[in-house]
């Protein structure tokens, strides 16, 4: 029988006492549940640490870490509450890490699923699911890769996640992304699963922002990662058949131009840009080639960064 890894969970949550119940249900249900599970209160104050100490004093494995309190809400400060959760579990004995947002949920198998793909290939660095949001049921990958891991879910072979030296605290976001990114770059493989998904519970996007001001800022982020000018056209001309009709599409590009007029800085190496615009380019030659439709069932997938 294949012996499936040993894991550990890091959740940073921020005021999110309306979903995290359903994902601590999930966690708790699991038929292979953690040997560890942080999750990091970044400053909550909306009734968060009440729920995670209710099922804390039920299962020792899951721990409660409070950070102050801030003001400003951006994705670093996400990166460093997960940095707290990590370094409580430096001294484990696990051989898979994961990070898990507080917003969603999953049924009872699902971190068996993924811990069996990784066990089976040892290639495979970092894996994942896509989730299903709202009345969203499909995507086809075609400007998502396969190779692309959500941050809502992400599971690192320990060695990996070492390897790429962690998250890279970004304000503006894409940290989900870098990492994947990066852990390719180390010659680790990274991959979606679509036979299983997790809910999402919050619209990818808006915690605080419009539908649409959240299309400009991913339009931002594509910029700060390194998106190729032709490959980002060609997902604004994608998104223009989504909801918000053209109009998403349009912000999107809106905001990639945006940021390149401004020059915005890039947080990330020119290596990694080249890299990655070289994938780019390999999949949009193979998508007009008509061989690069994967036959997997689809479903809702990640902006490309968050």
């Amino acid at each position: 029988m294949l012996k499936l890894p040993d894991y550990v969970l890091i959740t940073p949550a921020r005021n999110e006492a309306q979903f995290i119940e359903l994902t601590i249900q999930s966690v708790v249900k699991q038929t292979v549940p953690p040997i560890k599970w942080v999750i990091v209160s970044d400053g909550s104050t909306d009734g968060t640490d009440e729920i995670v100490r209710e099922y804390a004093n039920e299962h020792p494995w899951i721990e409660l870490v409070r950070m102050p309190l801030r003001r400003e809400r951006h994705f670093a400060g996400k990166v460093h509450a997960f940095n707290a959760g990590y370094a409580r579990v430096q001294d484990l004995d696990y051989q898979v890490l994961g990070s898990l947002d507080a917003d969603v949920s999953f049924d009872q198998d699902y971190f068996s699923y993924l811990l069996r793909k990784l066990a089976e290939d040892r290639t495979l660095g970092l894996v994942g699911t896509p989730f299903k949001e709202g009345t969203n049921p499909t995507y086809d990958y075609r400007f998502v890769s396969i190779e692309h891991v959500s941050g809502a879910c992400q599971l690192f072979r320990r060695e990996c996640f070492e390897q790429i030296g962690g998250y890279v605290p970004v304000k503006g976001g894409c940290i989900d992304h870098i990492a994947v990114i990066s852990a390719r770059m180390k010659g680790w493989k990274t991959r979606t699963f679509t036979e299983k998904v997790c809910l999402h519970h919050r619209q990818m996007g808006t915690a605080r922002n419009s539908v649409l001001i959240a299309r400009f800022r991913n339009g931002r982020k594509d910029y700060v990662i390194g998106n190729h000018p032709m490959w980002e056209l060609c997902r604004a001309g994608y998104q223009m058949t989504k909801k918000p009709m053209v109009l998403g599409g349009l912000m999107l590009v809106s905001g990639y131009v945006w940021a390149l007029i401004r020059r915005v800085e890039r947080p990330v190496s020119p290596e990694l840009v080249a890299f990655y615009r070289r994938e780019q380019m390999q999949r949009l030659r193979r998508f007009f080639k008509g061989s690069d439709i994967p036959s997997e069932k689809s479903v809702e997938a990640p902006p490309p960064c968050a």
